[in-house]
């Protein structure tokens, strides 16, 4: 008899490595016999393998994703003078990129359902200052970028200058708006390789994809330093080198990201059918998947209402259950962001998001058995 569940953890990588840990272990062998640490073989294969499934010309890797946003902001020129417009419901790297550059940080307010950025918000923020706008795709689900391809046209008619559209896919590598993948809407995409992704590494790492010619070579010049040829530098760039060892790892994930894809969905096809019979409407309300997007679930974020969010998440780590909050605070409420002079009450989606946003456990292997533990901790909490 199998013993009874007691714990789910948030994530269990060592589930994953245990399915595949022979073949990455060969993997990094294979780097240590080449004696090529960095930008080496691995890294420029897994480009081409990057570029190949998200179906975009360039794919150009770096150190991190967050090093993947300063780079994009780098590449199209984006500096002094200029405002780039950023959801405030993200991870703090979608912001900070702006400043860095030397930027204006403008920030929007984001969908109830989606968590994405909210066009109507995005077009009451643009001025003729705007030189950018970064939409993260969150959770997994891609943003409505129709919308923001609407927006970009309308701006470049009106002020008779590009408006650049940077998707952040850290969280939604594989996902498709209107089955076209995430990465061939805007002018760059940047990824994360972050473990806890869906397609993690064992270490930091992030690319760029494109299909610009023109910013996909200056990523490529500005990631070492501005330097062509070498020890010439044409302009000051970053450090951000992708190394080997990242890239031997992520190239034998890759092949399963798919499938591991398609479990996560079922994960949250199971948590969609849990959560109905246990009868927690109003108390609970599940992600949606919209219509005409692939979800691909990095995160299932659920909304807990009335006010009961954080005594929840407590309840739960008293269980045992891995459970976090992305994110308890909006950009705009951030200590170091308060010279913009933004009230908390000035984006009240992404206020009310930071509020009630619970994520729960939904990674490959996760069994339902535990799946259902959860669910029944939830229910017998709020219930």
């Amino acid at each position: 008899m199998a013993s009874p569940i007691n714990s789910v953890p948030m994530l269990d990588l060592k589930r994953q490595f245990n399915s595949i840990g022979a073949e990455i272990n060969a993997a990094l062998q294979n780097v240590n016999e080449s004696g090529q640490f960095i930008l080496g073989p691995e890294v420029k294969k897994l480009e081409e393998n990057i570029a190949a499934y998200s179906h975009s010309k360039h794919a150009v890797g770096c150190a991190s994703g967050s090093d993947a946003l300063l780079l994009a902001l780098m590449a199209i020129r984006a500096g002094k003078g200029d405002e780039i417009v950023t959801p405030s419901f993200t991870f703090f790297a979608t912001g900070s990129c702006v400043p860095r550059v030397g930027a204006d940080l403008v920030f929007a307010d984001v969908d109830p359902v989606t968590f994405c950025l909210d066009p109507k918000s995005v077009e009451s923020k643009l001025t003729e200052k705007t030189k950018a706008i970064i939409v993260v795709h969150l959770f997994g689900q891609a943003a409505d970028m129709s919308a923001f391809q609407r927006i970009a046209r309308d701006y470049e008619a009106k002020y008779g200058r590009k408006l650049y559209v940077i998707e952040d896919s850290a969280q939604a590598i594989g996902a498709e708006y209107e089955g076209v993948q995430v990465g061939n809407w805007g002018d760059a995409s940047c990824l994360s390789f972050y473990p806890t992704k869906n397609l993690g590494g064992a270490g930091d790492g992030g690319m760029i994809v494109s299909n610009d010619d023109e910013i996909a070579e200056r990523v490529k010049l500005l990631r070492g330093h501005g330097m062509s040829p070498r020890y010439y530098h044409k302009e000051i760039g970053v450090n951000s080198r992708l190394d080997s060892y990242q890239a031997a790892v992520l190239n034998v994930k890759l092949s399963r990201l798919d499938t591991w894809t398609a479990m996560r969905g079922a994960n949250a096809e199971r948590y969609e059918k849990l959560f109905a019979a246990a009868g927690l409407e109003g108390a609970v309300i599940t992600p949606q998947k919209v219509g005409n997007r692939r979800h691909v679930w990095n995160q299932y974020t659920i909304r807990v209402t009335g006010g009961k969010r954080d005594a929840l998440r407590a309840y739960l780590q008293e269980k045992k259950i891995g459970c976090d909050i992305y994110y308890p605070l909006g950009l705009h409420q951030q200590e170091c962001f308060a010279y913009l002079g933004y009230a908390p009450e000035d984006l009240p989606e992404t206020l009310r998001a930071a509020g009630e946003v619970l994520a729960l456990p939904i990674f490959p292997e996760l069994l339902p058995e535990e799946q259902e533990y959860v669910v029944n901790s939830i229910s017998s909490f709020l219930g």
